[in-house]
């Protein structure tokens, strides 16, 4: 039975609201002062969400000595009423004017919590019995070293803000230590008269109004330190205890045909095999040596957009979706949100770096191991699925990469949906929060992992992840320097948005058991490609991207310093007159400044000459540079396709350039990801013609019939200007070229789409040997693939029963259009080397249809 809390005393006659400048007792002050030095407060919001017209009542998570100090500090400074003097009437009885609603108990060093909320009780019954009296409560948050935070020293982050209650001693310690750090969060007030308007009774009132304050501080702790996740053996029980895990257990025993025990015991495993330890301290040490570590290595880390991050945080429920380039993508961003006062989120990681140490490390910094592939194995996929809907629904934000890998191209890869299918299905499972998508672009001058990508490029394996090979990679890193680094956070995708393009009555939906969606594979899928569409629409571009695209249009990598300079100064040109996006950042650096910061970092090599210097990126340098390019390839797409329609033709009518270009952009769109529909890809690439006229690059030819564009002759400085822009995209449309060439020729219900990827990437190897040498993607296979499958989108082709592709005379007239834009040496090249399907003539006649 509840102990009945004594009567309050009676109030005055007329309360007022007590005043700022009340006395403090005489040990509040003697102690204060000895505490001012170690004790820096930051208010957050600066500007108190209340008003003064009633008596203040604070309300803590916790009390504590040092809480109660740092609370009348702080309402000091603000200019509020003190928590040390009474209420009118002194309806607490104590003197006071705040309540907690824990309180320690137990020794000095090992804390005992036990609720506390007698304070809370005799203030509700005053307010029952005296209806002069009229309180409001603010919840109050005090952080002493919050997790996300400015740097302090190694032995600091032991004593930093976590989820534990702690003891007097450590306290004190952590107050010494980190008491230049802490925050005091003044949330709204709530007046007592509006809670007992709900005429409950008095122990159901205190009860509910206790619950409703803890869970105010759990969401304002969750925002400031993250979740509390309590223990990864906590998370593993909870994982297994689900009912689609023992469901899934229960299955696989039965396949093993072993006991139940065997089999949870395997599960098990794997939870603990998957699950992060998360620690605060932890991420803040890892924060302390990432510092020295960037600044050892980078010139130096830009991020953009961060603070419309920070809008979209508040209520919903972060996935961050980076692009995946650098081994570094994850360490930079959990570091700059780190630092930025953002909790860091749980990242998923393969298995392979799960090393010793190293993969401790790593699962203490909020890593997530999974393997590379578990569909054949059920039992592993629902214990995976579990813990993503596990960490979900604890509110934490998660980071993955939808790409599966590191790009070693430097272009988006093709989206792969598992990780977003399991986030969709865990939210519609149970949809507490909304969930928002947060694209992340992360832009490279030099790539660390440089090297090897060029190995594995020209065929070398993939060297395997060791703690050898990472011990000796870092000291390498340490002796080289890269460049800057720049983060930019591009436009959210709320999730909710996505769910009602594919099912308006989702909610409704969820209420059937028995409704099985078929619409979720398509929002999957659409998800994924909006992610990387938004990831491009945040690119950076860098002075070392300007330098590639450049540069890499010359047969020798190299052009004359005045020749280079216009250029530069026509690719800023493209992107400050027709801007991609709203969240495209560009270097502010001029041509010439462009040029003398490749030289210093090594990525430009200058050769003097009587007749004018000579620039060039050389061996390696060059390779490596198509990466660079490849970065913003996209952004040049509309630029690049105008000039490629003027390579080989002095006039074209602007309606024919337009129609070329809506029946090119559907290919184009699925390879780098960009954001417009056909109609709105053409009238951009009108603004583009009306700007190469603007620059002289173009000029309305004198034609009857009008409408009619033409380039200059010859070698002029124009003509090359426009054959370096269409470079970009050339090697695009060659490989579209081989495609239908090969397929053309190769006839009707002859080969499959797996030879067809085949036979393009052999006869692009060979075009590259005899034509001009290549970027290493131009025969990437993936590439192909990704081709072969937009032609079977569009109905181009398709696949008869035997498996075989099977088309009409509508590519003949795609393979004509060809002739408008390649060369006819190039398309006789590639018509000569494109291989037929080995025992083509043998092969069975098509059945008739």
């Amino acid at each position: 039975m509840t102990e009945q809390p004594p009567l309050p005393l009676p109030p005055p006659t007329a309360p007022a609201a007590h005043p700022a400048t009340r006395s403090r007792p005489w040990w509040a002050k003697l102690i204060g002062r000895f505490l001012a030095p170690w004790i820096e407060i930051k208010r957050e919001p600066t500007v108190p969400p209340f008003t003064l017209d009633r008596p203040v009542c604070y309300v803590l998570e916790d009390y504590g000595f040092s809480n109660t100090l740092i609370l009348d500090r702080a309402c000091r400074e603000a200019g509020l009423p003190s928590p040390l003097a009474p209420l009118p009437g002194d309806p607490l009885g104590r003197k006071r004017a705040y309540v907690a609603l824990s309180r320690r108990g137990g020794s000095l060093s090992r804390p005992r919590n036990r609720t506390h909320s007698d304070g809370l009780s005799r203030l509700l019954m005053a307010h029952r019995l005296y209806p002069d009296q009229d309180v409001q409560l603010v919840p109050v948050s005090i952080f002493v070293g919050r997790a996300p935070s400015r740097q302090s020293g190694w032995f600091s982050v032991l004593f930093s803000e976590n989820w534990v209650i702690v003891g007097r001693f450590r306290r004190l310690l952590a107050i010494l230590l980190n008491g230049r750090d802490t925050s005091v969060q003044f949330s709204p007030s709530v007046r007592v008269r509006d809670i007992l308007g709900e005429d409950l009774s008095h122990e159901r009132t205190v009860r509910k109004v206790s619950r409703l304050l803890r869970a105010h501080f759990r969401k304002i702790r969750a925002a400031v330190i993250g979740p509390d996740l309590s223990t990864r053996r906590l998370l593993v029980d909870r994982v297994l205890d689900a009912e689609p895990v023992r469901k899934a257990i229960t299955e696989q025993a039965r396949r093993d045909k072993s006991e139940y025990l065997e089999a949870w015991k395997k599960a098990h495993g794997f939870a603990w095999e998957i699950a992060a330890d998360y620690s605060n301290p932890v991420v803040r040490s890892l924060s302390f040596a990432l510092t020295g570590f960037w600044n050892r290595i980078y010139d130096g880390v830009s991020i953009h957009h961060l603070d419309k991050l920070k809008q979209v945080t508040p209520g919903n429920e972060i996935i961050y979706v980076p692009c995946h380039r650098s081994h570094m993508d994850y360490l930079l961003l959990s570091y700059l949100l780190y630092q930025n006062g953002v909790v860091p989120p749980h990242i998923a990681a393969g298995v392979n770096l799960n090393l010793p140490v190293i993969g401790s490390v790593l699962r203490r910094g909020g890593a997530f191991f999974l393997r590379r592939s578990f569909k054949a194995n059920a039992l592993y996929s629902a214990v995976f699925s579990e813990y993503v809907a596990q960490l979900l629904g604890e509110g934490f934000s998660i980071e993955y990469f939808i790409e599966g890998g590191r790009s070693r191209t430097g272009r988006l890869l093709a989206p792969k949906g598992g990780m977003i299918a399991m986030t969709l299905k865990a939210f519609l499972r149970a949809p507490k929060r909304p969930v928002v998508f947060q694209p992340v672009y992360i832009g490279y001058e030099k790539l660390i992992e440089g090297k090897s990508y060029l190995d594995e490029l020209t065929g070398q394996p993939k060297q395997k992840e060791t703690i050898w090979a990472l011990i000796r990679g870092v000291f390498e890193i340490l002796r080289s320097h890269y460049g800057r680094v720049t983060v930019n956070f591009g436009e959210p995708i709320a999730l909710d948005d996505v769910l009602a393009a594919h099912a308006p009555d989702w909610r409704e939906r969820l209420k059937d058991p028995d409704d099985k969606p078929t619409w979720v594979g398509d929002a999957v899928d659409d998800l994924a490609q909006r992610i990387q569409i938004n990831i491009n629409r945040a690119a950076d571009v860098n002075p070392i991207n300007l330098l590639a695209i450049s540069l890499l249009s010359t047969p020798k990598h190299a052009m004359g310093e005045a020749d280079l300079l216009a250029q530069l100064a026509l690719s800023k040109k493209l992107l400050a007159a027709l801007p991609y996006s709203d969240r495209v950042t560009v270097t502010p650096l001029e041509p010439s400044e462009i040029i003398a910061y490749g030289e210093r970092i090594g990525e430009l090599t200058r050769r003097k000459h009587p007749l004018g210097d000579v620039l060039s990126v050389e061996g390696e340098t060059a390779v490596l540079q198509s990466y660079s390019r490849n970065n913003v390839l996209h952004l040049f797409a509309a630029a690049a396709w105008v000039a490629l329609c003027f390579q080989n033709n002095r006039r074209l009518s602007r309606g024919g350039l337009l129609r070329l270009g809506r029946n090119i952009y559907p290919f184009i769109q699925e390879e780098l990801f960009l954001p417009w529909t056909a109609d709105a890809f053409a009238e951009r690439l009108d603004a583009t013609v009306e700007l190469f006229i603007a620059e002289g690059l173009l000029a309305m030819a004198n034609d009857e019939e009008g409408g009619i564009l033409a380039r200059g002759p010859g070698q002029t400085d124009e003509v090359f200007r426009l054959r370096a822009i269409a470079h970009s995209l050339q090697q695009a449309f060659e490989r579209y070229f081989i495609a239908i060439t090969t397929l053309v020729k190769n006839g009707p219900r002859t080969i499959s789409a797996g030879e067809l990827e085949t036979l393009c990437q052999l006869a692009a190897q060979r075009l590259s040997l005899l034509y001009a040498p290549a970027a290493p993607e131009f025969f990437d296979k993936s590439l192909f693939r990704g081709f072969i499958g937009k032609l079977r989108e569009l109905k181009l082709v398709w696949i008869c029963p035997d498996g075989k592709l099977d088309f009409d005379e509508r590519l003949t007239v795609w393979e004509k259009d060809a002739k408008l834009v390649l060369s006819r040496e190039l398309r006789h090249t590639i018509t000569k080397i494109s291989p037929e399907a080995v025992g083509k003539a043998t092969a069975s006649p098509p059945p008739a249809p």
